[in-house]
């Protein structure tokens, strides 16, 4: 057998497969929707029997649509549903009435209303170790595996769904170790590479190759005699000094004897409405459009981030009672309704999530309601959601004050799990449209669950209306719900130098290098 067979063969296997993939008999498979963004949203009105929605208000304060800022105008309905008692009027006492009646009811209103409930009929996915690399991350080496999650699509594929992610742990302390699982978009952080004699060959071999290609780049090699094609990227050393400032929310993971774990929520579901159709959705639904209490984008990427938690707890590496779940903005918002919905996230730092995170639906301050079921954001929710937008429809106008609960349900949930709740402030981007303050009043509201379950809360009043905002840089950390507001951006990396020792602490981690 010649050098030259196995590539023969990979182009045969390569051909048969996108052979195999062109045959496939589309005839026997309902067409997908292809619908526009405005398409899908106007479907879902329709569906909804809605005639107008309110329009979202604007983020620049001087249109004349500006969004409110007056805090004597943000709490037209200012009495949140009690979280100890039901619908039925019943006071909850006891840790067992919580789990037995009045959690599953917010479970069902917050999949009702807000986030969509999973449908029964979910594939599995089978996940694959696609690169095994070891590196070194600032002064840590560590192991890092490029991971890809299957979705079975036997059933319609002409939809297909990989879910990628990157694990990181660190190879200087005894494992397992607890991992962050984070929300964006995974990448080998230092991969390594070849020594420079292996690269040498590699370019010898390449030059060759090229020259065989085209005869006349051996006359340019022979100008440059000294060049080589391929060179090797330029690293950090990891033995040099520590460059001035805190190291990347990465590093001080690694450091502190944790792991992480990135996964692209693009992989699951695309952040846009034209994308419902496609994505972990539309191949639940067979490409066809959403009926209004199915699942939106945050509740499908955490429905994700519980599928890498299934992978997880099966890699020996990996201590899987202590993962957390980490997302800012929009991904603060899955990530809080990942540590909701799914018992098994030991922590959640969630950052930065404003409306459809942590913040007060029922507020009117900054983002509004009415941001969420325009047709911009629309696709991170419930169709149902879209009602409390409503000006005119077959069953009148609804606002965020007709909500049978709000995000201190979706906290309470969390509970009595380690839940940081971090911000910035809006000079330095962290912008007032968020409604820091009505991320705060959720997060003292949703305290007397945290208290009921023997968990700690932020330690002050539970009176949401009374407690102020505590100033910026006080951290509210002796509980297992926290809270605090940084002097930085639309970021939450400021505050993981609080957050990893506190939740190390909570979990009765103890680092111990090999």
């Amino acid at each position: 057998m010649t050098k030259k067979t196995p590539i023969i063969l990979l182009l045969a296997l390569s051909i048969s497969s996108i052979t195999k993939a062109q045959v496939i008999d589309t005839s026997k498979y309902q067409k997908p929707v292809n619908f526009t963004t405005q398409q899908d949203h106007q479907n879902m009105m329709q569906q909804l029997g809605i005639k107008k929605l309110r329009p979202g208000p604007s983020g620049n304060e001087n249109a004349p649509n500006a969004a409110n800022y007056d805090e004597a105008k943000a709490n037209p309905c200012p009495e949140l549903p009690d979280l100890l008692t039901t619908k039925t009027g019943k006071k909850i006492s006891t840790a067992e009435n919580w789990w037995k009646e009045r959690r599953p009811e917010l479970v069902n209103m917050i999949e009702q209303e807000m986030y969509g409930k999973l449908p029964a009929n979910i594939p599995d996915v089978e996940w694959k170790i696609k690169i095994t690399d070891r590196e070194f991350i600032g002064r840590t080496p560590a192991i890092v595996k490029q991971i890809v999650g299957h979705v079975d699509n036997s059933a319609y594929p002409l939809i297909n769904v990989d879910i990628n992610m990157m694990l990181v742990v660190p190879t200087n302390v005894k494992g397992p170790v607890p991992v962050l699982m984070m929300f964006g978009f995974p990448s080998f952080p230092a991969p390594a590479q070849p020594s420079p004699a292996d690269l040498e060959k590699i370019n010898t071999a390449f030059k060759a190759l090229m020259i065989k290609n085209d005869p006349s780049m051996k006359d340019i090699f022979d100008r440059y005699p000294a060049y080589s094609p391929i060179t090797r990227l330029a690293v950090a050393n990891p033995f040099t000094a520590t460059p001035a400032g805190d190291p990347s929310p990465t590093e001080q993971l690694l450091a502190a004897g944790w792991g992480y774990l990135t996964i692209e929520p693009a992989s699951i579901q695309a952040d846009n409405g034209s994308g419902l159709t496609k994505g972990i959705i539309g191949l639940v639904n067979k490409g066809q459009p959403r009926k209004p209490d199915d699942w939106g984008a945050l509740r499908a990427w955490a429905w994700g981030a519980s599928r890498a938690l299934d992978y997880l707890e099966k890699d020996s590496l990996v201590d899987a009672r202590k993962v957390g779940i980490e997302g800012v903005s929009r991904y603060g918002k899955a990530a809080l309704v990942t540590l909701a919905f799914d018992q098994r996230f030991a922590v959640g730092l969630i950052g930065s999530s404003g409306k459809g995170g942590a913040t007060l639906h029922r507020r009117i301050f900054g983002e509004a309601v009415e941001s969420l079921t325009g047709s911009g954001e629309y696709h991170w929710m419930a169709g149902n959601y879209l009602k409390y937008g409503t000006e005119e429809s077959d069953f009148g106008s609804k606002t965020g004050c007709n909500l049978t609960t709000d995000s201190h349900g979706l906290l309470a949930m969390a509970a009595p799990r380690l839940t940081f709740i971090s911000y910035g402030i809006p000079e330095k981007g962290d912008a007032k449209w968020l409604d820091q303050t009505g991320s705060y009043m959720a997060t003292v509201a949703a305290g007397p669950v945290f208290k009921l379950l023997g968990a700690k809360d932020i330690g002050v009043s539970n009176d949401y209306m009374r407690e102020k905002m505590p100033p910026v840089l006080t951290g509210l950390l002796d509980g297992h719900l926290a809270w605090r507001q940084h002097d930085g951006g639309h970021t939450d990396a400021p505050n993981f130098k609080y957050f990893i020792p506190w939740a190390t602490k909570m979990l009765g981690y103890e680092k111990k290098s090999n």
